[in-house]
């Protein structure tokens, strides 16, 4: 399709560059004597034909220019979405969500836009010039230097201002990344700044960053602005420069000479509108050198995301050795951008259809540690084992269809209710009996059944039709409906309250028994009656046992449960 362009603009460009020679002629037979009318009705029904034919190209050039761009604004935004699905924590914390969202979006559409308009300009802007300028050098030496003249001026001014306007482009997308920050932090947490009566201090951060945005792109646009008017201004010099020094040329021939100064007219007129042309081509690759920063610096930007080299590599295992394990050895764990670690030497076993817990502190590492056995992190040190086998060497399918995890802030997704339960694919059947019995587990069924639609009932973006605990339960439903080995909740019934999280660990005790279970808790009542309890302190492993155990020998478990507990409900 882009051969079929380049034609149609060359095709575009030959019919343009005819005009001048039918101009010439029309003026040769308009002062020659004699001349008959029918000679210049023809020459005018003939440039009529090549403006049309011109005009026509022109418009099925446009058409399949913006086909073009549309198609690859579209593989570029479906590759950066698969790029970014396949990101890890590692990758997602280095971009920055505003930022891959911009990149996604505004810098997509920048290129989508230098392509749909550079590829017609481009093309047509050097070949039109060039072709141009083959066709005036010969016709007179004085007039093709003045022109050149012109256009070494306005190459030169050309390449300083891109030059002085390139780095603040590049600062522009950083600026629209940090005013993207301001305005999704501002409506996602709307309630907590209306709580707060911190309208104003949120309007002063948007200002900060908005005038810092305008600020950058005033001066970009006034250093382009300077450009059109110059470009413009040469054109008009240029052309009343040619016809005066032509009126030279044509009064040093002789005034007895009419053929010759007839002639000669004509060639003055053709040169000055090539010239003209020549001018105008600069004119267009000046309206693309002011797309061409941004959409040179947005490119950069989605080759940084489409050249990252994603951190967790799949493995190809699909089977394991044992059934319903998870085993920690040794495991030490630190993020990329931290010199210290946030787990140190974690060692335990769980089998199946235990029960592991984790408790400790706020910034203890217990999220982090469970985020490891569900891989999206890499151990440091040590192993993860899942059924046997090392974590890494699962591919991701094999992995998630052992594994439920429940997330430690319940994420729900536009739609209904059972597309929710269903959510992703597992090798769990995708019935509603399934759903049904997940609901029911998780302690569901009671406020979906009073909903209009029941399990279809519409759930919007983000879950904001439902309360957190409503929320935290179809979260649970969703894990519990890829009937798992393992089931890891991140402190997921801390919205729920005592009797709802009684019956829910009641549920999973008696329906769900050959399941392993992984539970990261705040509350003591939750986690009393697991088979192990880790107590994690500051990233290590301070104590592991049952609950009596603990309450024996490890000093922060007893502490955490006294401050939980009465001395009565922890001797009962």
């Amino acid at each position: 399709m882009i051969g079929i362009c380049v034609l149609l603009i060359l095709g575009q460009i030959y019919f343009e560059l005819k005009l001048p020679d039918y101009m010439s002629s029309l003026t040769v037979l308009i002062e020659t004597p004699g001349s008959e009318m029918k000679e210049v009705y023809r020459t005018g029904g003939e440039m009529l034909a090549c403006t049309l034919a011109g005009a026509a190209l022109s418009i099925l050039c446009g058409y399949l220019t913006a086909r073009i761009a549309g198609g690859f604004s579209y593989t570029i935004r479906e590759q950066v979405f698969q790029q970014v699905s396949d990101f890890g924590q590692k990758e997602i914390h280095k971009f920055s969500v505003p930022s891959l969202l911009n990149r996604t979006t505004n810098d997509i559409t920048q290129i989508q836009m230098m392509v749909s308009m550079g590829l017609q300009i481009m093309i047509k802007s050097p070949v039109m010039a060039v072709w141009a300028v083959l066709k005036i050098i010969n016709k007179s030496w004085t007039l093709s230097a003045i022109t050149a003249g012109f256009v070494v001026a306005l190459l030169v001014m050309m390449i300083v201002v891109i030059q002085v306007v390139l780095p603040r482009v590049k600062r522009v997308q950083r600026l629209l990344d940090d005013l993207n920050l301001v305005s999704r932090e501002n409506l996602t947490g709307i309630n907590v700044v209306h709580a707060y009566n911190a309208e104003d201090y949120q309007a002063d951060k948007f200002e900060k960053a908005n005038d810092r945005l305008m600020r950058t792109q005033l001066f970009n646009q006034r250093a382009f602005a300077v450009l059109i008017p110059a470009v413009t201004f040469a054109m008009n010099a240029l052309s009343l420069t040619i016809y005066w020094v032509g009126a030279a040329i044509i009064n040093n021939v002789p005034a007895t000479d009419t053929a010759a100064r007839i002639s000669q007219f004509g060639d003055i007129v053709v040169f000055g509108t090539y010239a003209t042309y020549v001018v105008t081509s600069i004119m267009m690759m000046v309206m693309i050198i002011m797309m061409l920063p941004s959409a040179q610096v947005s490119a950069g930007r989605i080759n940084e995301v489409l050249d990252t080299e994603i951190d967790l590599h799949e493995g190809t295992g699909t089977r394991g050795k044992e059934q319903g394990t998870v085993e920690f050895r040794n495991v030490s764990f630190r993020y990329p951008t931290s010199e210290k670690n946030i787990l140190e030497d974690i060692s335990f076993k769980v089998r199946k259809g235990e029960t592991i817990a984790f408790i400790g502190a706020t910034g203890s590492g217990k999220t982090t540690l469970v985020s490891l056995a569900a891989r999206f992190y890499d151990a440091t040190e040590g192993k993860v084992l899942v059924d046997g086998v090392d974590v890494r060497e699962y591919s991701f399918d094999a992995l998630y269809d052992r594994v439920g995890y429940v997330t430690q802030k319940a994420v729900l997704f536009a739609g209904d209710i059972r597309g929710n339960v269903l959510f992703g694919e597992s090798s769990a059947p995708q019935t509603d009996q399934n759903v049904q019995e997940a609901l029911d587990i998780a302690q569901a069924t009671e406020f979906v059944s009073k909903m209009e639609k029941d399990a279809e009932s519409p759930i919007t973006q983000g879950g904001t039709n439902v309360s957190g605990g409503q929320k935290q339960r179809l979260s649970i439903a969703r894990a519990l409906a890829r009937k798992p080995e393992i089931l890891i909740f991140d402190d997921s019934f801390s919205a729920l309250d005592y009797k709802t999280d009684a019956k829910l660990r009641k549920e999973l005790a008696e329906k769900l028994e050959d399941t392993t279970c992984m539970i990261v808790a705040q509350r003591i009542g939750t986690i009393r009656n697991a088979d192990q309890i880790v107590v994690l302190d500051e990233g290590k492993a301070v104590g592991i046992g049952t609950h009596e155990e603990l309450m024996k020998t490890c000093k922060v478990y007893q502490e955490i449960a006294m401050s939980q507990l009465s001395a009565q409900e922890l001797g009962a």
